[in-house]
């Protein structure tokens, strides 16, 4: 059998393709597999919120967060923060550390107890 270069090329690309996809499908299943990266996240007790954090949180919010997630928190250039499904203690983490280049950390600018007012706010949040 004796391809053209173009043929050739379509091959080379496909095999590639189907490459690269099946290391990103053993990827997922080894994340989906690993024990969870929020051990120490989970492990850490709960964060309670009350009513009264949620006050001093959305002040917060406003000073901080808004900015990206919009006045109402609705989402604007970072996403909406209505009924997160993630624990209370993956929330205060994201918070204190930021996400790489999406999120910046607030862990110098907020305590613990701020943290956990300001998660507190977005558990008000529906």
């Amino acid at each position: 059998m004796n391809l053209s270069l173009e043929g050739k090329a379509l091959i080379s690309a496909l095999l590639v393709a189907s490459l690269s996809l099946g290391a990103a499908g053993l990827a997922a299943i080894s994340i989906r597999a690993m024990p969870s990266s929020n051990a120490a996240i989970t492990a850490s007790p709960e964060i309670v919120t009350t009513p009264e954090l949620a006050v001093q949180g959305r002040e917060f919010f406003g000073t901080s967060c808004s900015e990206c997630h919009g006045d109402d928190a609705t989402g604007d250039e970072g996403p909406n923060l209505h009924n997160l499904s993630i624990s209370n203690a993956r929330i205060a983490h994201t918070i204190k550390n930021g996400i790489k280049g999406e999120m910046p950390t607030f862990a110098k600018k907020y305590d613990d107890k701020q943290i956990a007012a300001l998660v507190s706010y977005l558990r008000s949040l529906h």
